[in-house]
């Protein structure tokens, strides 16, 4: 079985308790099923949860080498410059990132998120499409750090060949 799961910002990608933020489990009432791979509790959207082993290592282990495509707001106005660097690869404490695929984007069709970002009148901000295969602990904030745009809202919106579509905070669906 493959669910797809679009979750909200806040929520722990984990169905066991957790003191101050809901789980999964508030979610998702379906017995044997465990998240294929995470995302931060400050990042929202695309989960892939299973109940085969094979398919949840095949997705979540870095050297699958899927595509994980990330809607990112950023503060500023991203220039070419650092969206090229980021398409190369950066530098993040002791190592380089792969090379990702990054581009800019008009401000994506979503939903409000429950706890606005947060809104300076005189700097402006961006959109950008990343999607990078390794899936390292807030990278893609670490990345757009590196080059000098702190990442202020993060959607996922693929991994591999699942798709967000029209799923709204909250909403799964199963696959098979």
């Amino acid at each position: 079985m493959i669910i797809l799961f679009n979750k909200p910002f806040g929520v722990i990608s984990q169905f066991s308790h957790h003191d101050t933020h809901p789980t999964l489990k508030k979610f998702i009432n379906i017995p044997n099923i465990y998240p294929a791979g995470r995302l931060d509790t400050d990042s929202e959207g695309l989960m892939i949860l299973t109940d085969d082993g094979k398919i949840q290592h095949e997705i979540s282990s870095p050297n699958s080498n899927k595509y994980k495509g990330y809607w990112v707001q950023v503060e500023g106005e991203i220039n070419e410059k650092a969206l090229k660097n980021l398409m190369e690869g950066v530098i993040i404490k002791d190592y380089i990132t792969k090379p990702a695929l990054v581009n800019l984007i008009d401000e994506p069709k979503i939903w409000e998120r429950s706890k606005p970002i947060r809104f300076r009148k005189n700097i402006p901000t961006s959109w950008i499409n990343i999607e990078i295969v390794e899936g390292k602990n807030r990278q893609v904030r670490k990345m757009t750090a590196s080059v000098g745009y702190p990442t202020l809202r993060i959607i996922r919106h693929k991994i591999d060949m699942f798709f967000l579509d029209d799923l709204r905070p909250g909403e799964y669906k199963v696959l098979k």
